[in-house]
């Protein structure tokens, strides 16, 4: 059996990665043909009863039926295409396609949304009156009950396969059998009482539609044009990295998003000043067979600072200009110190927050540097709050 650190050390194979990602497209694609044939026949159930009562509540939740069948078949499309090998043209892959196939999920809920929305005010001015059975409140029943269970499964797939696509679609599910037992408890009113809420409950089931179908688009947007890593995610990569004895510290992690579980990243790692190019190479390569079986994320680039370890006074002025740096609530770190004691020269970065410009800041940093250590020439390299 192989020892702790052979096994934290070594590397994952292709096949390996080629087997997790067709067990994941496989799971997408039978959940995705499930919710497919399951909505299908809700579509065609409601639509039935909604055309027979004259219900345009029924009717509109029929076509939202539809749309969910059609946003899994588009599901599906993508997750085939995004598994596609690289290639010339496309060495990191094609992971991002399931993004762009969630905008077109995006865009058919919104206009389901807005279509049902100009039907529901159309039926509130030309009123028609409905005409509900036993059998169709009982129909109507069961495609709650099944919608509840459908999104319970579609959303725990999501969660096992790490698919945004069919979480969203098993929230959808389950947010969709309220909207139906809303059309159930309307059409109750209207059995007991006389009172026709159709249309309106039309109009709320549309004005819901309509904001799933903008929500899906905005979060869709944040993963294409990238957005900030996850915290658990940083942190497996943070702590991989540590385990090497030699690196006192892990900075300025950047990680980069080609699609679902397809993620690389970029790294500042800091190392004693005494240290070969040969013993970095290796700690270099340690690490990224590290991240890769910790966090799955391939490290593409390590930079290197390098820390004092041969000179007290450096300590003592490093502790200084952290003072002075921290001081200000938008110097969120300090990190990359090296002071030349011999030259009379500085360097360090440091992570500033959205809430002050860079200008600003170096020009305030230099100032006050400048003035409590003015034998010293000052570098800063100022650094994005891109990870936490």
């Amino acid at each position: 059996m192989a020892s702790g650190k052979e096994q934290t050390e070594r590397n994952v194979e292709p096949e390996e990665i080629s087997s997790a990602v067709a067990q994941r497209e496989g799971l997408i694609v039978r959940t995705s043909v499930i919710g497919i044939i399951t909505n299908i026949l809700l579509a065609a159930f409601k639509a039935a009863v909604g055309l027979i009562s004259h219900s345009i509540a029924v009717v509109l939740d029929a076509v939202n039926n539809l749309s969910d069948a059609l946003s899994s078949l588009i599901t599906i499309i993508g997750t085939k295409l995004s598994a596609k090998l690289p290639d010339k043209k496309h060495p990191l892959g094609y992971g991002r396609i399931e993004y762009l196939t969630a905008l077109v999920v995006a865009a058919l809920v919104l206009y389901a949304g807005v279509t049902s929305l100009v039907e529901s005010v159309k039926k509130i001015i030309h009123p028609e009156t409905a005409d509900y059975s036993i059998v169709s409140l009982v129909i109507i029943a069961v495609a709650v009950v099944v919608k509840l269970l459908l999104g319970r499964y579609v959303k725990a797939q999501g969660r096992k396969a790490n698919s945004a696509a069919l979480e969203a679609s098993g929230a959808d599910a389950s947010f969709d059998a309220i909207l139906s037992a809303s059309v159930l408890l309307s059409a109750i009113v209207f059995l007991l009482w006389g009172l026709s809420l159709e249309a309106w409950v039309g109009v709320v089931i549309a004005g819901f539609i309509i904001k799933s179908g903008l929500e899906m688009i905005t979060d869709t947007l944040d993963d294409i044009l990238g957005k900030r890593a996850e915290a658990e995610l940083t942190g497996k990569i943070r702590r991989a990295v540590l385990e090497e004895e030699a690196i006192r510290g892990v900075y300025d992690i950047i990680v980069n998003d080609y699609g679902p579980n397809k993620n690389t990243c970029s790294l500042h790692i800091e190392l004693p000043d005494f240290m070969t190019v040969d013993q970095v190479d290796v700690i270099t390569r340690h690490l990224q067979n590290r991240v890769l079986d910790a966090a799955g994320v391939i490290v593409t680039g390590v930079s290197v600072y390098s820390y004092n370890t041969k000179d007290d006074e450096a300590a003592a002025i490093r502790g200084r200009v952290t003072g002075i740096v921290l001081s200000h609530d938008w110097a969120l770190q300090l990190h990359g110190f090296y002071a030349d004691t011999v030259n009379k020269s500085l360097r360090f970065d440091v992570v500033m927050s959205f809430d002050v410009t860079v200008s600003e800041a170096l020009s305030t940093l230099y100032s006050e540097l400048s003035s409590a250590l003015p034998e010293y020439t000052v570098h800063i390299t100022p650094d994005v709050d891109a990870a936490d």
